[in-house]
């Protein structure tokens, strides 16, 4: 059998050895080194990457009836106009009146669906800047 007691004289040898011995400069490395580490791992947990996705957007838009884009390529032309126009920082309303003139349609939902889905789709790094033209938007009395 194994002599499990606890020698007398056992536990100052332990405590003596469990004495760290610093030296500043070490220390203050492995602080900086610690803090680097946790911004750099917050940094790419709170900075998401927006990806466009051409074929979510020709899926939802070209293949969907009203639009009547000729081609692929004339839808992708248009969805990149709008965002263009969101990236200059042209109002809500003015984009919804420019949809709307150029299907020559009153169709608030149209309009709309085609600018959220361009800007979702092929520019969403602009989502929130859409976000806040839209956000007291009201479609006009005669829709």
């Amino acid at each position: 059998m194994a002599d499990l007691s606890i020698r007398p004289g056992l536990i100052p040898t332990m405590q003596r050895r469990l004495v760290f011995h610093r030296t500043p400069g070490k220390s203050r490395a492995c602080v900086f080194l610690a803090c680097a580490s946790v911004v750099g791992v917050a940094t790419l947990g709170v900075a998401p990457f927006a990806r466009a996705d051409v074929v979510a957007y020709l899926v939802n838009v070209h293949v969907r009836p009203g639009y009547n884009f000729p081609n692929a390529q004339a839808a992708l032309d248009y969805g990149y106009g709008i965002c263009d126009k969101v990236s200059q920082g042209r109002p809500f309303p003015q984009l919804m009146g420019d949809v709307k003139a150029d299907f020559n349609t009153s169709d608030e939902y149209q309009a709309s669906y085609l600018i959220s889905q361009a800007v979702n789709e092929l520019c969403p790094a602009m989502i929130w800047q859409l976000r806040n033209s839209a956000a007291h938007y009201r479609p006009p009395p005669d829709s």
